[in-house]
């Protein structure tokens, strides 16, 4: 991010937009205090936190990250809502009549006890954003709040910030993409340029109806001019995996769903819908053979297996990679290397393919996905959507006949969303089958030919 001139007024309720890697997550970390030394990069200029440095004044901010997982600090849920609130000095009968409202306020009315490694990515979410709200910041700075939430979940959570502002009149930026979610909410929209600096400011009718069109095109999501589908030109083949009377879980002693019954064909997808903690992620990786089943079968046809197994469950690493790829929930679980281009060549140098076709198809993909120009840099380095590019491409380098995709459009502007859904619908013309966890009913519509809800 370069050559940013911005002043934020105490009371101010701002959506912060701009395109996917503009730098708004960086942003945020920087008003937070929290952004890092020299060691961790340059930094010029000056930002304050009335008159003085954010980062003498941590506990005046409270942040919530695009990743819950690397916000989540202990082992039970009423000790993690509680913890920002103890390293603050809050009293203790103020901070545990603090942690069941912040709880409730978010729609994770959990016993205090309840593990937090047992929960899903959604049920995360809301937990952090929970521990944030119990601390009554005086800058509240929330990144992509929603964007792993149930429809129902998105509404608690607007509604559960709507309510501390009116309570509390604090300063408040929100970063996300959809801007119908906030905009009756903030009263000042800003919007980052790719290139540096600021692209649009203003209040949110005024720059959504002034500026919507040239906005969208940057890539911001305006919902007046809403990014274009696909033609649905693709038709379902034969089978290609069938599951059949399954139960499904982390742990064989606790099943989360059972009874499932459905098919994959080629050239289809199918979408795994529901409220999060329905199982989602889990049947996903159940069906892309990195989870046994509890109960029933996942079983390849012989289209997809081409020689190996009925199950993908007992399938070698190596004849998973060019049958079955898997897109986590969470982009950084699955990045190995130290610069994206070698990210992508793993897949390919471990099926020992030449070199030459090694790099012809990484770098078809760094240029597909808009990540040419990260092709040095560190995956761990980029933002959510780069990162969720990232490991799309990772997936697609080995070619597989069929793809499992876990939230594949988090954190993406409307343009590299367009041009996801635009690659995922020609991969589908050309036979493979896409099995999708999503929250995201514009991806459902696009692309869906099944829907499997939780």
């Amino acid at each position: 991010m370069t050559s940013l001139d911005l002043a934020i007024e105490p009371g101010e309720r701002v959506l912060l937009l701009g395109a996917s890697g503009s730098g708004k997550s960086t942003l945020l970390q920087a008003m937070a205090g929290v952004l890092g030394g020299d060691d961790e990069g340059d930094q010029s200029g000056e930002l304050l936190l009335d008159g003085r440095s954010p980062a003498g004044q941590r506990g005046r901010v409270g942040l919530l990250l695009q990743d819950p997982d690397s916000q989540i600090i202990l082992p039970r849920v009423g000790d993690d809502v509680a913890f920002g609130c103890e390293n603050l000095g809050v009293p203790r009968e103020e901070i545990w009549r603090r942690v069941p409202r912040a709880l409730a306020a978010v729609g994770l009315e959990l016993p205090f006890d309840h593990s937090t490694s047992e929960l899903s990515g959604g049920q995360k979410q809301r937990l952090a954003l929970a521990g944030v709200l119990a601390m009554q910041p005086g800058l509240l700075l929330l990144d992509e709040p929603t964007a792993n939430l149930d429809e129902d979940g998105v509404g608690e959570v607007r509604e559960a910030v709507g309510r501390m502002l009116e309570q509390t009149a604090a300063t408040f930026i929100v970063v996300e993409h959809r801007v119908e979610v906030w905009r009756s909410l903030v009263n000042r929209v800003i919007v980052l340029s790719a290139s540096g600096g600021v692209l649009a400011d203003g209040h949110p009718d005024a720059v959504l109806a002034d500026q919507g069109e040239s906005l969208a095109e940057s890539g911001v999501w305006v919902p007046e001019h809403p990014p274009q589908q696909p033609e649905r030109s693709w038709v379902p083949g034969d089978s290609l995996m069938g599951a059949i009377d399954l139960s499904i879980g982390r742990s064989a002693h606790a099943p989360v769903r059972d009874g499932l019954g459905l098919e994959i064909p080629g050239g289809s997808a199918t979408v795994i819908t529901g409220p999060n903690g329905a199982g989602k992620s889990t049947l996903g990786l159940t069906l892309a053979g990195l989870l046994p089943p509890v109960a029933g079968e996942v079983r390849a046809t012989e289209t997809l297996r081409a020689g190996a197994g009925e199950y993908p469950i007992r399938w070698k690493s190596r004849e998973l990679l060019t049958r079955i790829g898997t897109v986590f929930q969470h982009p950084e679980h699955q990045f190995l290397a130290t610069r994206v281009s070698d990210e992508l060549a793993i897949g390919p140098r471990a099926l020992k393919l030449p070199e030459t076709e090694v790099q012809h198809r990484v770098d078809g993909l760094l240029q597909r996905l808009r990540l040419d120009h990260l092709a040095a840099a560190n995956p761990f380095t980029l933002s959510g959507g780069e990162k969720r590019r990232l490991s799309v491409a990772t997936a697609l380098a080995t070619r597989p006949r069929m793809l499992v995709l876990d939230e594949p459009t988090f954190g993406q502007d409307s343009r590299t969303w367009q041009e996801l859904v635009a690659l995922l619908a020609e991969l589908m013309r050309e036979g493979t089958a896409l099995v999708a966890v999503t929250h995201d009913r514009q991806f459902v519509q696009a692309l869906a030919d099944y829907e499997v809800r939780l």
